[in-house]
């Protein structure tokens, strides 16, 4: 019985994943792609390598508490919760856990590793090291973001020495599935990741929030407040996506000397303003994405 959580828990609109993965590649892909944990990121990842071209009968999913979403790709032949005798080793085992419950849950992996097998971990937190020690196998550490579920991630990853430019590549294509890549080499990076990109939709979620929030206590019915403030970071961050211009320079052309958008600025960007609460709130992200590798 496996006993471990899935991270990010949860149903999402599976069927408006927008792919942008490496078609050919995950056409290509002949071995073995075993997801461990198919809950919010792990099932937007799994809808998006389907949707890229990934044969299903590659696919093998374990999950205690598989979502009818999930339970409905079996009839494509998505294998689920395999016996591990009977799955034997795979090419690329994905863990997409919560990190508290993978101390229990990763030694039951290593019936599914051999030495030839590449482990992707988008677990926060998780090091090379800790997954090197618990299940074995060539690592990369990536840390996506929830934008994922509409094809709008970004991803970070770091490959251990041992990771070949083959498996690095398959890696590649499966992550790409949701969103961007970057890749880097010091894994010191991965907690600043962390709390930049992967906790970071968390913050403009809020953004959203208290501006419907400051707008209803500045006279507007809840209803316009929300749909203003929805709108108006929704349409902002596509704007920002769009554009090749800094995000300085898009918040500059949109103030006028002496005007409302200036007034307002003074406050966020004024002493103990925005950006000293975003430093701190970065900074705390960080600390605890560290303390979890512990």
């Amino acid at each position: 019985m496996w006993l471990w959580v899935p991270a990010f828990a949860g149903t999402i609109p599976f069927a408006r994943v927008i792919t942008v993965a490496d078609n050919n590649l995950l056409q290509n892909i002949t071995g073995t792609i075993l997801l461990v944990g198919a809950g919010k990121m792990g099932g937007a990842m799994l809808t998006g390598w389907l949707a890229g071209g990934l044969d299903p009968r590659r696919v093998t999913v374990i999950d205690p508490q598989v979502s009818p979403e999930i339970t409905a790709l079996a009839a494509k032949g998505v294998a689920l919760n395999p016996d591990a005798k009977a799955a034997g080793p795979v090419e690329t085992l994905v863990v997409a856990v919560k990190p508290q419950m993978f101390r229990e849950a990763g030694a039951k992996l290593k019936a599914f590793v051999s030495d030839k097998t590449s482990v992707v971990s988008i677990m926060a937190g998780t090091t090379i090291a800790s997954l090197e020690e618990v299940c074995g196998g060539a690592v990369v550490r990536a840390m996506p973001n929830t934008p994922a579920a509409i094809g709008r991630g970004i991803t970070v990853a770091v490959a251990a020495k041992s990771v070949s430019a083959a498996q690095r590549a398959v890696a590649d294509a499966l992550l790409r599935a949701t969103g961007a890549v970057e890749w880097v080499e010091d894994e010191g990076l991965m907690d600043a990741v962390t709390a930049v990109s992967g906790s970071g939709p968390a913050y403009v979620f809020l953004l959203a929030e208290e501006l419907a929030r400051a707008g209803v206590e500045a006279g507007l019915p809840e209803a316009l407040a929300t749909k203003l403030a929805r709108e108006t970071v929704a349409g902002s961050g596509e704007l920002l996506h769009q554009s090749e211009l800094p995000s300085s320079t898009l918040r500059q052309n949109v103030t006028s000397p002496g005007g409302t958008t200036a007034a307002a600025l003074g406050v966020l960007m004024g002493e103990l303003g925005l950006r000293e609460l975003m430093i701190r709130a970065i900074a705390a992200a960080t600390k605890r994405s560290k303390e979890l590798a512990k």
